[in-house]
């Protein structure tokens, strides 16, 4: 397997920022086209075909959702074009190559914006992040322990995450394979080496027992598995110690990263590692895992470039980055960018007709407006009121949802819910009933702002005025969301609305303890209120007050050393 050195790794990174920085100009050298909403003229010819008497209920019916189905634009877009980048290995220089289908320049990674410790730094401050960093690594903590003797072992430069020194080398237990080529995208997928090819079986056998300890185990041998790693992942999530599941995760991606083939370039666009192989899973997990970190810790820009990442995957996508790539992008304020993806990004539906996207582009256009200065700019546009009216009209079930789940306390928005479009509003499929779910889950909270509560009431109010002219478009709506979402099965029903949510729900220690012994042992510990006694645990200074469970289950950790903490003044010897 080729490995470079850490000076060809410096090159490397260079070379790829580089790289980005010629596709930015590129793409910034293409017209902005215009968001493909109604315009002005769609909207006169639809009065026109109003005022003409029909020559059937048909006809007429027929007219006017082919009319609605080209105002939202259903119609494909040719692909763009993107800066491609060759082999690094080779030394060629970048070109400039056609853009072919499951790739799109909108989905170019920007490496500045990766990494969370950029945006922190660039939200607070290098040295407000340096001082973390070196209170992290301080004496003390159960990281340093061994992280004096270790440092300088992860020397490589990664993209996803910075490794921290005291982290055991790679054990290079896995590599990636170049599947095959079709036109210009590379098909990879992530094998084990065949010396440690058993330690997967290893593991099912643990996971099928619930044997946490078993799976330390293979920690302790194998301290970059994978599958382990995101096994304790979740457990410490559910107990509440999220930087604990972070580093878990960060460890997770850091490894997989390293095992990268020499062609396998996030910042290409040109390959494509399938979810259907089983060992290309955790990858997909922990990236998804990592980019929900990310925005727990407000950098949202770079849980936009992991998203980014996630959805250029797999053109299928499995994780569906699709249902929460427009958060990132409005709460990192990327609405331009988000109203490009909206027009190049190709799926096998419109993406104005999913929830989120018809919504955060009515938002997206808000602010675009508001913060415009020149007007002219977006005469040739609908308004974020149009777009926002339209979106209620598509799917008016998300107002409800939304003000409950806000909430929204006015009391206007009672005497709106009273009316029978919005109180009496219906999915109509389990798919779409599905993606909507999701969509409040997921964005909620953007709804807690005052303007976008007005945008949004406003816009409301005008559905109200439009349908007591003409209540004949309602029913060509419902037409629309009947062709747009016509399967009778959940065709989303592998994502989990909980993945989308902010809030994770803790498991209390005693629902943890038949994980942390071997199957058929959990009734020979003694109660958790014994466990968490003084007499039992003699807790060291860095971890006092914290879950007794937790600390049992992170002390299995093999990178864990809590070290002697004798020096506190209570040097008494332990009586076990």
């Amino acid at each position: 397997m080729y490995v470079l050195t850490p000076l060809q790794e410096d090159e490397v990174h260079t070379d790829q920022t580089a790289s980005y920085t010629e596709e930015k100009q590129y793409v910034k050298k293409k017209p902005n086209g215009a968001v493909p909403e109604t315009n002005k003229k769609s909207k006169k010819k639809k009065k026109k075909g109003k005022a003409e008497p029909p020559a059937s209920t048909k006809l007429r019916d027929e007219k006017s959702l082919d009319s609605i189905l080209e105002d939202l634009a259903i119609e494909k877009r040719p692909m763009q074009k993107s800066v491609h980048q060759n082999d690094r290995a080779t030394g060629k220089e970048i070109e400039t190559i056609e853009m072919t289908a499951g790739t799109s320049s909108v989905l170019a990674i920007d490496p500045k914006h990766l990494k969370a410790e950029n945006e922190m730094r660039r939200i607070f401050g290098s040295k407000v992040v340096d001082s973390l960093e070196n209170q992290r690594n301080m004496p003390g903590t159960s990281r340093q322990v061994r992280g004096v003797r270790r440092v300088g072992l992860n020397p490589r430069r990664t993209l996803l995450v910075s490794p921290p020194g005291f982290w055991p080398a790679w054990d290079k237990s896995m590599s990636m394979d170049l599947v095959e080529t079709k036109g210009s995208l590379n098909y990879f997928r992530y094998v084990y080496d065949p010396s440690v090819s058993h330690v997967q079986e290893l593991f099912e056998a643990a996971k099928s027992a619930n044997d946490l300890n078993a799976i330390a185990a293979i920690l302790a041998k194998y301290p970059y598995h994978p599958d382990s790693l995101l096994t304790f992942a979740d457990l410490f999530k559910y107990s509440g110690e999220h930087q604990s599941s972070a580093d878990a995760v960060e460890k997770c991606l850091f490894a997989l990263e390293c095992a990268w083939h020499p062609l396998f370039n996030p910042l290409q666009g040109n390959y494509q590692l399938k979810y259907s192989h089983d060992l290309n899973k955790p990858f997909f997990t922990a990236l998804f895992s990592h980019m929900k970190n990310l925005d727990r810790r407000g950098c949202h820009r770079s849980a936009l470039e992991a998203c980014k990442f996630l959805l250029s995957l797999d053109s299928d996508d499995p994780k569906g980055a699709l249902f929460c790539i427009d958060y990132f992008a409005l709460r990192s304020q990327q609405y331009k960018w988000l109203e490009q993806f909206a027009e190049e990004y190709q799926c096998d539906n419109s993406l104005w007709l999913f929830p989120n996207f018809s919504f955060s582009l009515a938002i997206a256009r808000f602010y675009l407006e508001r913060d415009a200065e020149d007007v002219s700019d977006h005469a040739d546009k609908s308004t974020a009121v149009d777009l926002m009216k339209q979106a209620l009209m598509l799917h008016p079930l998300v107002l409800s949802k939304i003000v409950d789940k806000a909430p929204l306390k006015d009391s206007s928005w009672t005497q709106i819910l009273k009316n029978a479009f919005f109180g009496s509003a219906k999915p109509g499929s389990p798919s779409l009933e599905h993606v909507i779910n999701i969509y409040v889950e997921r964005h909620y909270i953007m709804w807690r702002f005052p303007e976008l509560q007005n945008l949004l009431k406003e816009a409301a109010l005008l559905v109200i005025e439009s349908l007591k002219h003409d209540s004949r478009e309602a029913q060509d709506w419902a037409c629309v969301r009947k062709e747009a979402f016509s399967s009778e099965k959940n065709e989303y029903s592998h994502l989990l609305v909980s993945d989308f949510s902010d809030t994770t729900p803790s498991l209390p220690p005693e629902e943890l303890r038949p994980f942390m012994v071997g199957p058929g042992m959990a009734h020979d510990m003694p109660p958790v209120e014994q466990e968490a006694g003084p007499e039992r645990i003699h807790a060291p200074l860095e971890v006092a007050g914290r879950n007794a469970a937790m600390v049992f289950l992170e002390s299995l950790l093999p990178w864990v050393n809590y070290g002697d903490n004798r020096h506190d003044g209570n040097d008494q010897h332990d009586d076990d």
